[in-house]
């Protein structure tokens, strides 16, 4: 996802003093393709290249290091953030995708099946939002039904039997609030892939890289180790759910960010997650290849880990480390 390739759409409000910027450099790159060039005016645009190109490093920097809540929610929305099914093709190897639950269908929101990582075995599952507006129709923006969270129990008793970790990514606003899911069960079906997480007798280690939108998310993030993105968000409701209801007004959506902690420091503050996962300036959409790298590297050290427990302790420390969460300290 090359910088030189992006267009406008690819750019947030809050890198708009970017693209001017953006625009020169390209514009000078395009010169430089000119054969009409005599040697001296090639040196001087190659120069300019390289000076606009240190301003907009230094003012990305600058931009990057004082980001609000809500910026970090526009960040972890970012059309072009890398998905699951990105970070299968960078991570891993011999991905085969297994499709349905066995009961009423193939949910496209969540994907999942058996990938190797090195010479590691493991079940990959996560959400999957689409890119074109037709594949996010079909994918239902990420919201999966309740046979996409039956596929995923189909898919981590699979894993059980054969003795294979699991990989979730979690990255979904919330699950389906459609008429159908509720007459399928959505409830049920979210409760009951808790419910098989916290039993299940292999290691389980999440990735939240995107959106970790209420029960949508919780349903997979049930898990031994979980990390979120810098830029990942993490909460019960979105912001902007949240503002309709506290204020009637769905515009006071920053506030309602604000009040609800869902950055990854929060998280990590509130002894919701593992570790946070430095992403590349810019965002993981900058430079998927070195954010897989750092997701690599970090599930590579916390599958030895796990590797290394006997069943019974991976299952008392897991079910500890969800007990103690939500704990309130009076005065």
């Amino acid at each position: 996802m090359a910088e030189a390739r992006r267009s406008r759409i690819g750019w947030l409000p809050l890198e708009k003093p970017l693209v001017e910027l953006e625009e020169q450099i390209e514009e000078l790159r395009g010169l430089l393709n000119s054969d009409e060039l005599s040697p001296e005016e090639r040196r001087y645009y190659r120069r300019e290249v390289r000076n606009l190109e240190r301003r907009m490093e230094t003012l990305r920097q600058e931009i990057f290091s004082h980001l609000t809540t809500w910026d970090k929610v526009q960040l972890a929305r970012h059309p072009e953030r890398p998905y699951t099914l990105d970070y299968l093709r960078l991570i891993f190897h011999d991905f085969l995708e297994l499709h349905g639950d066995r009961l009423f269908g193939d949910d496209p929101a969540i994907v999942g099946g058996i990938a190797f990582l090195e010479e590691q075995s493991l079940m990959v599952i996560g959400h999957q939002k689409g890119r074109t507006l037709q594949e996010r129709k079909q994918r239902n923006f990420g919201q999966a039904r309740p046979e996409g969270y039956r596929k995923a129990i189909r898919l981590m008793k699979l894993a059980e039997k054969y003795r294979r970790p699991v990989v979730c990514f979690l990255d979904t606003p919330g699950a389906a609030c459609l008429v159908e899911a509720e007459e399928r069960g959505i409830s049920e079906a979210i409760a009951r892939s808790m419910l098989t997480m916290a039993q299940l007798r292999v290691p389980i280690v999440v990735f939240i890289i995107g959106e970790g939108g209420s029960g949508g998310a919780i349903a997979l993030g049930l898990g031994d180790r979980v990390y979120m993105l810098e830029y990942a968000i993490y909460s019960v409701i979105l912001p902007e759910a949240c503002a309709s209801i506290i204020w009637r007004d769905a515009s006071k959506g920053p506030e309602a960010a604000e009040a609800l902690q869902l950055t990854a420091e929060g998280a990590l503050r509130f002894g919701l997650i593992d570790g946070v996962l430095p992403e590349p300036l810019g965002g993981a959409h900058r430079n998927p290849a070195a954010m897989a790298a750092t997701i690599r590297a970090q599930l590579l050290a916390a599958l030895e880990e796990l590797r290394a427990k006997d069943v019974e302790t991976l299952l008392e420390e897991r079910y500890q480390k969800f007990r103690r969460m939500g704990v309130w300290e009076g005065e």
